[in-house]
């Protein structure tokens, strides 16, 4: 495989984002036009098969899974696309930063000198066999050690820093979903983590700036992105989502997993109210026909199942954060996103146990895109369209392997006029 130096670029104005989720699998295909901006012109989703906890656990199942959601955007769009960005949610992502200078002898720094800095391999050379580089994420630059540069092209110093904020994740899981891509005749021009797609999507420039937590709550998994001055300096992973409320749900009251999560999409809340025991809810029972056989069960049981899951989901959360150093550093500012944000009272609670000022986070409105799939539970989808127009610095390492060598002479001519002209 050769290492892609180019940025992803729309082809024929046409971008296509697919966001493969443990119960839901989304893709958008979007026209961008300079001056119009971002439109949605086709959109499939549905319920995803063959994953847990992000993690593809049968190959065939979501290869048939990607190839309807896919087909069902087309025809909607009325084109074919070959080439995707998706989002990453699988190997357990963990965050790194890392520091090191490159030698520039005195003149002024320009793209070259970037380029040679952010260069992937320097940020692999310290990383287990076993993961996978995903993103390398320039986050501040120094200068003969002064700190706090953050475009150094222009200036003069001997030595160029940067403090880089790598995400690996585990090899074996990362191949297994690129395989799946690629069997479903798709071409990946990027890889972006979860967290951070949804965060293009959600968050507004102050909050970045200022510091914010963004909490992705999936089914499958709840993802972190912490951005401070402006940039994602850490992301994390915890393998518990809406998936596991449902079931906490059908456990309890005995009920069908379609019936639980009925309940909790329209009765459920992690807050408890004083009208919860005068309240009552038909129950149907697993194996059995008809409503006259159906529990019926104060709606204060379903909130006590739903209210331990979350409290425990956010508990997490916090410890993950303190433990990596960042539960201050983002500020009292977090922000919920994804399908499980929309569990009534989930900002009240997340807001009690994390001591943060909390909002439930909506992609930003991009024309074309029904309301239906407006919601937090698309912000991944949104996210990745907008990763592919503002095309960052690091999106060209994106689509990096740790074996991406220019396999012939031919290749590295190539690369080399790529990277300079």
């Amino acid at each position: 495989m050769t290492n892609n130096m180019n940025q992803p670029k729309p082809r024929n104005g046409l971008i296509a984002a697919l966001d493969v989720g443990t119960t839901k699998i989304a893709c958008f295909i979007a026209r961008h036009d300079e001056e119009k901006g971002l439109k949605v012109i086709g959109i499939g989703h549905q319920v995803s098969r063959g994953l847990r906890t992000g993690v593809i656990v049968n190959m065939d199942d979501t290869e048939a899974a990607i190839r309807s959601t896919v087909a069902a955007a087309e025809e909607m769009a009325g084109e074919n696309i070959s080439h995707v960005i998706v989002n990453l949610s699988c190997g357990a992502p963990q965050s790194k930063l890392i520091a090191y200078e490159v030698s520039i002898a005195g003149h002024m720094i320009g793209d070259a000198d970037l380029r040679r800095i952010v260069d992937p391999k320097a940020a692999i050379q310290d990383q287990a066999p076993d993961r996978e580089l995903i993103h390398a994420i320039p986050v501040g630059y120094s200068i003969d050690g002064n700190r706090g540069v953050s475009d150094p092209r222009g200036m003069y110093g001997e030595r160029l820093g940067v403090n880089m904020h790598t995400i690996t994740a585990a090899a074996g899981a990362v191949r297994n979903y690129t395989t799946c891509i690629s069997r479903c005749h798709l071409e990946m021009d990027a890889k972006v983590v979860s967290p951070y797609a949804s965060a293009l999507a959600c968050l507004v420039d102050d909050e970045t700036s200022l510091g914010v937590t963004l909490i992705d709550m999936g089914g499958g998994t709840t993802s972190i992105a912490v951005f401070f001055d402006g940039e994602l300096v850490h992301t994390d992973a915890i393998p518990v989502g809406g998936q596991h409320v449902t079931s906490d749900i059908a456990r309890g009251l005995s009920t069908p997993l379609a019936h639980a999560e009925r309940m909790k999409t329209l009765y459920g809340n992690a807050m408890p109210s004083q009208s919860d025991d005068r309240e009552i809810i038909k129950v149907p029972l697993i194996g059995e026909e008809g409503e006259e056989d159906a529990n019926q069960v104060p709606r204060s049981m379903l909130v006590s199942i739903i209210r331990p899951r979350l409290e425990e989901t956010f508990e997490m959360v916090r410890a993950r954060l303190e433990a990596a150093g960042f539960d201050k550093v983002a500020g009292r500012r977090a922000v919920l996103t994804g399908g499980a944000s929309q569990i009534s009272g989930v900002r009240e609670l997340a807001g009690k146990i994390l001591d943060k000022q909390v909002r439930i986070g909506r992609p930003r409105p991009v024309a074309g895109l029904a309301e239906a799939v407006a919601g937090p539970a698309f912000g991944t989808c949104v996210g990745l369209l907008h990763y592919a127009v503002n095309n960052p610095v690091e999106a060209a390492k994106s689509a990096y392997h740790p074996m991406g060598e220019p396999s012939s002479r031919l290749g590295r001519l190539g690369q080399w006029f790529r990277e300079n002209f």
